[in-house]
């Protein structure tokens, strides 16, 4: 085993949502020397100082000076309270902030995991209304930066009301009332025009385009890709490769990956069925088409 000590290190997992980024942070953060946030996301800490934007889409010249340390030091943070050299870090909605992120963290090493889009959006059909987690938002609060709290606790019981309000009416014809998950800059206007499937068939092709633009020309040293369901078939493997690729000591990997399975893989096709598979495919097919990605 190399016993070279593992110097700091950030790793950020991109990915649209119900891509496998919560798999493959859970996978990595069961390694040694290996940590992240006790919690499920950070988009707050990523947004600081652009808290006002209505998208996710930041741009690289949104990463002014104070913003970008501000971020780097909440990395820190968790460095010095896990005493782990290699914090991973993972929320959605970095996916359509590429250039902003490396700009914040260009030494960082980044992970882009993609997954077929049709079985990506189905399973991202089934968390879009889900109930109010109190716990899981508790958890995610903590994170907050103080500043920013008077504002987020005014949005977000803004947002429960309008939510309560809305159980009818377009709610019952089956319309979109409100948005989960990364806000593309038109998601406004894909929420008025499209019904729930396109709607996250549409954010996952919003997703993956901008990732792709973001990383284009990432050198080979700190760009690695993975296909969910190459992962899946074979997660041993693969996460030695990203062993690898990161620079971690050798280690046993077999319990880190001790609850990956490829159930997942063409579910999402099966349950929408063939007509609205051939709607999806119509609406998002370039995107799908990408090499690895899956169709």
């Amino acid at each position: 085993m190399d016993e070279t000590p593992q110097r700091p290190l950030d790793v950020v997992i991109v990915g649209a949502p119900r891509s496998g980024t919560n798999m493959l942070r859970d996978v990595l953060t069961s390694l040694p020397g290996v940590a992240t946030w006790p919690c499920d996301e950070i988009n707050l800490v990523w947004r600081h100082g652009n808290r006002s934007e209505p998208s996710d889409e930041l741009t690289a010249q949104q990463a002014r000076p104070a913003v970008a340390a501000y971020v780097r030091g909440q990395f820190e943070k968790v460095r010095g309270r896990c005493d782990a050299p290699v914090v991973v870090e993972k929320t959605c909605a970095t996916s359509l902030r590429v250039e902003f992120t490396r700009a914040v963290l260009p030494d960082a090493k980044y992970l882009f995991i993609t997954r077929d889009g049709i079985d990506a959006a189905a399973s991202s059909m089934d968390r879009w209304h889900a109930p109010f987690d109190l716990r899981y938002t508790a958890a995610k609060a903590r994170f907050v930066p103080p500043s920013d709290l008077p504002y987020y606790g005014a949005r977000f019981v803004a947002t429960q009301l309008r939510r309560r309000a809305s159980r009818t009416g377009r709610a019952s014809r089956g319309e979109v009332t409100s948005w989960w998950g990364p806000k593309p800059r038109d998601w406004r206007e894909i929420m008025r025009r499209h019904p729930l499937d396109e709607v996250c068939a549409l954010q996952w092709q919003r997703c993956v385009d901008a990732s792709r633009r973001g990383l284009a020309g990432m050198p080979d040293d700190q760009l690695h890709h993975v296909a969910y369901e190459d992962f899946v078939s074979d997660p041993i493997g693969h996460t030695s490769e990203i062993v690898r690729f990161l620079g971690l000591p050798d280690a046993d990997v077999s319990e880190a990956v001790g609850g990956v399975s490829a159930r997942s893989v063409g579910k999402g096709r099966a349950t929408l069925g063939h007509e609205a598979v051939a709607r999806l495919e119509a609406l998002v097919g370039p995107s799908l088409r990408e090499p690895g990605d899956g169709a």
